[in-house]
């Protein structure tokens, strides 16, 4: 019999978790790694799981997920953060899917809300690899942006969207814009990658243009704009701080050298 474990990893997500777990309680194996909560989130997790672990030394995304990973014992694995929910057609795609011989990895299709209403343009045909043979993948220590790289076989496509419950208001837009282009930043500056107020100027600029004309977000309606400038702003804001860690490095480098 095919096994499918679930692993999350989350944070200070009560608003979300009750959803998120009563959406996968069909799985053999739900596994949650939590980052260090103050809310109500652990309680929640403990309801639903036996499988609660805790890591509060963050390295970032790939790393915690390779952690939640670690504790799993499913034939397959599906990845799903805390804001995500699976929809009862997912649920009968997924439970297809693992049977299948031919594939060791399933693209899942997401739809996203943004400030009360479902993205459909602005994000573009959004698929994430979040379905893998449990042998047969891993994450990217990336500190953000982590995806799973597969070591063989093939990857196929679902059609039912993963729902995503992205950003309830603006001030969670603002914060998330900021916590991720710090992050984006620093791994960029890790990878020796060069910045410029001019490239911060022109990918920020790119950024809106391609998230509100060429992804047509202007059909997303008034929320397809502001979407679009908080992605410019992300974009924006990683470049810039990236130009200040190089100039901070090479200030520190420079004075050793007096």
């Amino acid at each position: 019999m095919t096994t499918l474990s679930v692993i999350i990893i989350t944070r200070d997500a009560d608003e979300h978790m009750e959803n998120c777990l009563k959406s996968v309680e069909w799985a053999d194996e739900i596994i949650v790694v939590d980052s260090g909560s103050t809310d109500k989130t652990l309680d929640i997790c403990h309801q639903h799981t036996k499988h609660v672990f805790s890591y509060t030394d963050w390295q970032g995304f790939g790393i915690q997920k390779n952690r939640a990973l670690s504790h799993a014992t499913g034939d397959w694995i599906l990845s799903i953060d805390a804001d995500e929910h699976v929809p009862p057609e997912l649920r009968t795609e997924i439970e297809q899917a693992i049977k299948q011989q031919d594939y060791t990895a399933w693209m899942l299709p997401r739809l996203s809300r943004y400030c009360g209403r479902w993205i459909r343009y602005s994000w573009g045909k959004d698929y994430v690899l979040r379905l893998f043979r449990r042998h047969c993948g891993r994450f990217t220590d990336d500190l953000v942006h982590e995806k799973v790289v597969m070591t063989k076989g093939l990857t196929g496509k679902l059609s039912t969207p993963l729902l995503h419950f992205s950003f309830s208001s603006v001030e969670e837009v603002l914060q998330k814009v900021n916590a991720y282009s710090t992050a984006s930043a620093q791994m960029q500056f890790q990878r020796h990658k060069k910045s410029s107020l001019t490239r911060a100027i022109v990918h920020g600029l790119w950024a809106f243009m391609r998230s509100y004309i060429f992804k047509r977000g202007f059909l997303d309606g008034r929320e397809g704009f502001i979407l679009a400038v908080s992605n410019a702003e992300g974009t924006y804001y990683r470049y810039i701080k990236l130009m200040y860690l190089q100039e901070r490095y090479e200030s520190q480098h420079h004075s050793k050298h007096l």
